[in-house]
């Protein structure tokens, strides 16, 4: 995927095509992928962000037929900000999981009351969809379906949307990078279990956010979680040697990653603390903050 390809529907198979959104950043890759499913009526899912350019290719690759739903992964503002323009221009409902805090375990709502928890980042506030879905519940679209699946971690109402083969999986699992983990939306203990029922599912491909089709599901959800038991690993023995704070975790651990993305990391580190100390492995101090100290237990 290439600048040039922006606006331009790319043939999916399946009766998929994928336009590019031009909104790329490190945390976008090349850009957001809006996919648009065509059967007896269409789909589009993840109307991308809300780009004057972008929402024009949409409409003009489903040049006046019925869309019967837009669908929408999370309320990410790269994901969910077109929606309501789409949706008021298509005459097509919006789908998703509901508000964008909707799905918050305790714990992350308790942090969200906290000014000092930050995060938030992207968060779509605006996002309220036409029709709310749960796991496991199906939408129809002419003699086939769409089936529901609740993908918590990245974001708490984070959805993916099984469509025969393939799974428009969002941000949960994508091929160029892990995904931004980032309390009190993000939950790295959710996103841990979304994983493991995910690869019990062995989807066959992958549809994801930003970047290329994923053909090899299983192998690629198995490298994440090996990728974050890592991360556990090396935290807690960064811990061994005494309490630290999560910034100078964030200088020992992500020697490699560039200065404009160690925010990022800072907020990934944070929601391993949350992990371990829900698991009784770490204490803060003197409260679970990100600007407090952390210690083995």
């Amino acid at each position: 995927m290439s600048e040039h390809l922006y606006g331009r529907p790319v043939e999916m198979g399946n009766g998929i095509q994928r336009i590019l959104a031009p909104n790329p950043s490190p945390m976008t890759f090349h850009g957001t992928n809006t996919y648009i499913i065509d059967r007896e009526d269409l789909a589009i899912v993840d109307p991308g962000p809300l780009s004057g350019a972008h929402l024009n290719a949409i409409r003009n690759t489903v040049a006046g037929r019925k869309v019967a739903y837009i669908l929408v992964t999370h309320a990410h503002r790269d994901h969910s900000l077109g929606a309501r323009p789409l949706s008021d221009a298509l005459n097509a409902p919006v789908v998703g999981f509901g508000p964008a805090e909707a799905g918050r375990r305790a714990i992350m709502d308790r942090l969200a009351a906290t000014v000092e928890i930050g995060g938030g980042e992207g968060r779509d506030e605006t996002f309220q969809p036409d029709i709310e879905v749960r796991a496991y519940q199906t939408l129809p679209i002419g003699t086939a379906n769409f089936r529901i699946h609740h993908t918590p971690g990245h974001f708490a109402g984070h959805l993916a949307f099984e469509f025969d083969d393939d799974y428009f999986t969002g941000d949960h699992l994508m091929d160029w990078s892990t995904t931004l983990i980032s309390p009190p939306d993000g939950d790295l203990a959710e996103f841990n279990k979304t994983s493991a029922r995910m690869i019990e599912l062995a989807p066959k491909r992958c549809l994801p956010g930003h970047g290329g089709v994923i053909e090899a599901p299983t192998e690629r959800l198995q490298e994440l979680m090996r990728h974050r038991l890592s991360r556990e690993a090396s935290i807690l023995e960064n811990l061994r040697d005494g309490a630290a704070t999560i910034p100078l975790i964030v200088e020992k651990i992500y020697r490699e990653t560039p200065q404009n993305l160690r925010a990022a990391a800072a907020r990934n580190v944070f929601s391993h603390m949350i992990d371990l100390v829900e698991r009784d492995l770490v204490t803060a101090h003197p409260t679970l903050m990100p600007s407090s100290k952390y210690s083995l237990k």
